[in-house]
């Protein structure tokens, strides 16, 4: 075959690859996209001029394929995978290196490799840019069903409390009248659970925001020692080690003092709840820029990968029918948001969940 047939010919592979190339991309599933990879790594062998002799490696952030026989000591070309003008990865093909030198490649080989790169950094872009957009509708969606979820329930708190006051205080005048001391047992029974439910009627009135605020400059480092004050039976029943750190002794943020209680309560008796017996809750406190970061750390199971994203719903609880109501998180949230501040929660190590609270620093 003569020099010019043989140039066509390599031309054809170069074309018909950047083809085929072209079409698994306008294909690609994103959800399926190590697969539409792994084609374009074969594709691109096909290309090459020793095709049966080259192997292909495609290695880009969470994505590693390569063609079947590919050996990292191979003689190889390599292109840079860019993603929004950041390398994020490469391209390389690969000859047997004792039987082939780079001199062996074509320049149209290098040529072609860059414009396949050039090709995947854009499929990977459009990705991230799809998976932003999905994120940002599924918020949305998320915040308009918050929304009326929130009037919804701040309608059913109000309908609650008349009733709710006047089983208290009828029940107070039964008591008073009533000599039978198991039958005022049974009442101080109704009164309990009364109370119960009115605590749960005021978590509701905070989701949906009906609770004034009286926001002022408050110290932040004595409501957390008075909190672990509150909490010290909790802390001794089961052993809990607690260990505590303050970057400074005047930590001060813009709060309404009665919520910002009710956020760091339910956090660390989260914290207690799901730690096991002699394991060890952590409370940190430090002034980070613009912020203010509170971070409470637990030993506990962590939280399933499937649930990381409904924590903060109302009403989802992990714990047992009756032991909670699967407000907390979600009343934390808004108290939070509220105050302009951001909660994060992460995975501790070697075990046990990391919650992480910032507020405005004044």
């Amino acid at each position: 075959m003569g020099a010019t047939d043989t140039k066509l010919k390599e031309r054809i592979k170069e074309l018909t690859c950047l083809y085929e190339v072209t079409s698994i991309i306008v294909n690609s599933d994103y959800d399926r996209l190590e697969t539409s990879l792994e084609a374009i790594a074969y594709s691109l062998k096909k290309a090459c001029q020793y095709e049966d002799q080259a192997e292909v490696t495609l290695v880009s952030g969470d994505y590693a394929v390569k063609t079947d026989g590919f050996q990292p000591t191979k003689t190889a070309l390599k292109s840079e995978i860019k993603v929004f003008n950041e390398v994020n990865g490469f391209v390389k093909i690969g000859y047997p290196s004792g039987k082939y030198s780079v001199s062996d490649f074509l320049k149209e080989e290098q040529i072609l490799l860059n414009n396949v790169s050039l090709a995947i950094s854009n499929l990977l872009e459009r990705k991230q840019i799809h998976d932003s957009e999905l994120a940002v509708r599924r918020k949305m969606e998320h915040s308009d069903r918050l929304h009326i979820l929130g009037e919804i329930t701040a309608g059913i708190a109000h309908e609650l409390n008349t009733p709710l006051a006047n089983i208290l205080g009828f029940t107070e005048l039964l008591k008073d009248r009533l000599s039978d001391k198991e039958a005022v047992r049974d009442l101080q029974k109704i009164v309990d659970n009364a109370i119960f439910s009115r605590e749960i009627v005021k978590k509701l009135m905070f989701f949906a925001c009906e609770m004034p605020q009286n926001i002022n400059v408050v110290q932040l480092n004595p409501i957390v020692e008075n909190i672990l004050n509150l909490l010290a039976p909790s802390l001794g029943k089961k052993k809990i080690k607690l260990s505590k750190k303050f970057s400074s002794d005047d930590v001060q943020i813009r709060a309404d003092t009665v919520q910002l209680t009710q956020v760091l309560f339910n956090l660390i008796m989260n914290a207690v709840y799901y730690s096991p017996v002699g394991g060890h809750v952590g409370l940190v406190v430090v002034e980070n820029g613009n912020h203010v970061q509170i971070r409470i750390s637990d030993e506990g199971p962590g939280i399933d990968p499937k649930n990381k994203d409904r924590i903060f719903e109302p009403f989802f609880t992990t714990k047992p029918l009756g032991e909670g109501s699967g407000l907390g998180l979600s009343v934390v949230h808004g108290i939070i948001n509220s105050h302009k501040g951001s909660i994060a929660h992460e995975r501790n190590n070697p075990i046990g969940t990391i919650f992480t609270v910032n507020f405005p620093k004044i």
